[in-house]
């Protein structure tokens, strides 16, 4: 197994697989995306997605990074996927030079494995409050298809990008992953279920809005 960056040609995967995992996603660039894939028979087992916001506070140009739109296949679930596309998105926004990385969850422990630490929403830039409050909302709404089991559990966590630590377990399994051809969900490992991380509400007749 191993992570690249998305492709043009993964295009329509993704969006069927978002649609698939209840997903929804405005502004879709395929290019902010990365997968994670078999190397012996190229199919496509997880994603996420690298989200860059301008906060304007102090500056024009002032950005801060958000990773969102994490799934994984059931088929490859309880296998270090998701961690290792968590991983990929932590050193590509750490590339292009960011210090912190954010994400909005109901989750938290998840991501902690990795070094993520909760921030105080007293704390937050008035996007990432925004965005809190939005993903909030979508979950509350019955029809939205969120994933989210309580709204109020929504949290916002952060971590540095030179601060990311994987556990070795992640690295065994992921190293001999392969699908679960049962029909059952792999592993059904809870460290590995798809996680909804700052999911926009859709307000489109679509499951997600490439707008």
């Amino acid at each position: 197994m191993y992570v690249r960056d998305a492709r043009n040609r993964d295009e329509v995967w993704l969006l069927d697989r978002m649609e698939e995992l209840g997903l929804a996603e405005s502004s879709f660039r395929s290019r902010d995306y990365v997968i994670a894939v078999d190397q012996e028979t190229d199919e496509r087992a997880g994603f996420g997605r690298v989200r860059v916001h301008k906060t304007g506070e102090e500056t024009a140009t002032e950005e801060l990074c958000e990773l969102t739109s994490i799934g994984v296949l059931p088929a490859w679930r309880g296998q270090g996927v998701g961690a290792h596309v968590v991983e990929r998105l932590v050193q590509t926004a750490g590339d292009d030079g960011f210090d912190d990385v954010y994400a909005l969850t109901d989750r938290a422990e998840y991501l902690t494995q990795f070094g993520f630490e909760r921030v105080a929403e007293t704390e937050l830039s008035s996007v990432l409050a925004d965005r809190l409050a939005t993903v909030r909302e979508r979950a509350a709404d019955p029809e939205s298809g969120s994933v989210v089991d309580d709204p109020e559990a929504v949290a916002a966590l952060a971590v540095a990008t030179d601060g990311f630590e994987m556990p070795g377990r992640f690295r065994d399994r992921f190293k001999s992953a392969s699908p679960d051809t049962g029909g059952g969900s792999g592993h059904q490992d809870p460290d590995e279920i798809a996680e909804e991380l700052g999911i926009d509400p859709d307000e489109a007749t679509y499951k997600y809005d490439t707008g």
